[in-house]
């Protein structure tokens, strides 16, 4: 009987814990609020959008890449093409590293 609930429990655990997954994709990069309509942060932040969905991107910032509002390459002004790695957690891009591909 301890060895079924021992199994039952290692089931249930393992069903919830959350997968993540690397992802490592060339995908679309902009500010979030500015050009993929993102609301949930004030001001301008750097997004990622894979599988048609954005998030928001923890560790890169805007300006790494040059002015955000540079009319032809920033990401306020435009959609740019990155190679990505990194996971999705809590709605978040966790990125290890980005690699501009435009």
């Amino acid at each position: 009987m301890m060895r079924k609930v021992v199994i039952f429990s290692l089931l249930i655990f393992a069903s919830c814990t959350k997968d993540k997954t690397t992802i490592n994709q060339v995908a679309e990069l902009s500010c979030g609020q500015c050009q993929f309509g993102l609301d949930s942060q004030a001001g301008c932040d750097l997004a990622v959008r894979i599988d048609e969905k954005a998030y928001f991107i923890e560790g890169f910032g805007i300006d790494d890449f040059g002015d955000a509002h540079n009319k032809t390459s920033g990401f306020c002004e435009v959609v740019r093409k990155g190679e990505v790695i990194g996971s999705i957690e809590n709605n978040t891009f966790l990125a290890s590293s980005i690699k501009m591909v435009d």
